[in-house]
This record gives C-alpha cells, structure tokens and sequence, in this order.
C-alpha cells in the first residue's frame, strides 16, 4: 500500500507517538485526517500538518460510528489511541474499566469494521494497529491494558486472514518501551533491569514499514526485549518469576502512582 496520496485516518495523535507518526505521514504525502477529542490539542496539529480534522470521543459508541461516518474515503486506517490503563484491577471503577475497553479494543475495532468494506470494494487499502509487546506477555499491574492489547493482537492477525485477497491488508505493530514519550518519559523512572529502549522514530518507521509491505506483525524492541517477550508469552509463570527477581514490581509501583495521581 502507497502512503503517497492515500487518505489515512489516524487516531491518537495528541498523545504518545501520534504527533511523530502525523508528522512522518505528512511528510511522505499522505492526506491526513486526524481525530481525537480535544479541539485545542488536535487544531494545532492539523494545521500544521494541512490535515483535515475531526472531534470524537473513541470511548463514545456514537462518536466512534460518526467519526466513520464522516471519514468515507479512508484508504489508510492507522488505529494508535489507547489509554495507559495501568494498575491493580481493584482500583478501577466498572465505568474507568468500560472506557478502556471501549478506547483501547472496542473503538479500533468498529473503525475497522466500518471502514473496511469501502476498502474491500474498491480492491485496496490498509488497517494498521498500534498495539504493545503486552498484548504478548502478561506483567504485574497491566491485567485490563494486557486484556485490551492481547484482544487486538488476536482481533488483528484474525481479522488480516479474513481480508485476505481482499486487496486490504492488516497489521499490528508492537513497542516495546519507546523513551521520550509514555509513562517512562513522564516520571523518569529507569526500566526493569535496565531494559534497553527504542526510539520513537524506530516506532515510525516500524508502522511505515507494516503498511507498505503488508507485514502481518512487526514487534519493535531490542533483540533481548522481543526474546524476552516471546519466551513470556510461552512460558508466564516462569517470566512471573523473572519479573519479580529482576525488580520490576518497583518500577511498575512507580509508573502506576504517577498515572494513578494523573487520573
């Protein structure tokens, strides 16, 4: 799939590696169309992108049908918004634990669902997912962010075989910890163990390069993390017990009391 003059819809943009991802696109001659829920975070970004924009809230059912709605002609969908939703289950309220299903799995989701048949009519196009490495392998303090990226890894690479000689490709990209943006930025704590990071520009070009070359999943981490992350994935009590020893509870403490005074 050409990035150059596709249309593509891009949510998230406000937060996280969304305002990289828009500039990158922009720069690659994509017709942007950027949507988020805030107009004072989302104006200037469209201007300075020559971006068309629309107003949404991805954790509104009606506002999630609207935004497809208003976005027909979508060749691209890159689907990046979620919410951190980290922290003990217990401590959410059933509302706060519906928003980030809703956001996080529901919104990505239905936009696919809606866009999708458009695209299968006209012979092309492409949904690209921004996931995490924890919708790979489960950690202490992430069971409703683990729930919502575990469903859209399998939503994704399930959904990809069902378009499959569609002409529409499907991806899922997965990042490891990306310094400078997310939680680690904000309160400056260090990894577990040390754990190297990635740049956001490595992110980036993971997303360009899922949708240009239709790759099924690309998990964008240091060669140790995805090793790591795969041998989690296959064996969890065993990498429940490596957690532990390598001091990641203290590090996820920190990251969930920030986000937990944030909220």
């Amino acid at each position: 799939m050409r990035i150059a003059g596709a249309t593509v819809l891009l949510t998230g943009v406000t937060g996280g590696i969304g305002g990289p991802l828009a500039a990158e696109l922009s720069a690659r001659g994509a017709r942007l169309v950027l949507t988020g829920r805030r107009r004072e975070a989302l104006e200037p970004l469209a201007e300075r992108h020559g971006a068309r924009m629309i107003l949404a809230d991805l954790g509104d059912p009606a506002d999630v049908a609207r935004l497809a709605e208003e976005a027909t002609g979508t060749d691209i969908l890159l689907a990046n918004a979620a919410l951190p939703s980290s922290g003990d289950l217990l401590d959410y309220t059933p509302d706060q634990i519906d928003r980030a299903l809703a956001v996080n799995l529901r919104a990505p989701a239905m936009l696919a669902r809606l866009l999708a048949p458009a695209m299968v009519a006209g012979g092309r196009g492409h949904i690209c997912f921004v996931g995490s490495l924890s919708g790979v392998a489960a950690t202490r303090s992430a069971s409703l962010y683990n729930a919502t990226k575990f469903g859209l890894r399998g939503f994704s690479l399930a959904l990809r075989q069902d378009l499959h000689g569609t002409g529409v490709g499907v991806s899922i990209v997965q990042p490891g910890f990306v310094r400078e943006l997310g939680m680690f930025a904000k309160t400056g704590s260090a990894t577990p163990a040390g754990v190297r990071t990635v740049a956001p520009g490595q992110v980036v070009r993971g997303v360009v390069r899922a949708i240009e070359r239709d790759t099924a999943e690309i998990n964008v981490a240091p060669l140790e993390l995805r090793l790591l992350t795969k041998v989690a994935s296959q064996f969890p009590g065993f990498a429940e017990r490596v957690q532990r020893l390598a001091g990641a509870e203290r590090t996820l403490d920190t990251i969930v009391a920030a986000q937990r005074a944030s909220r």
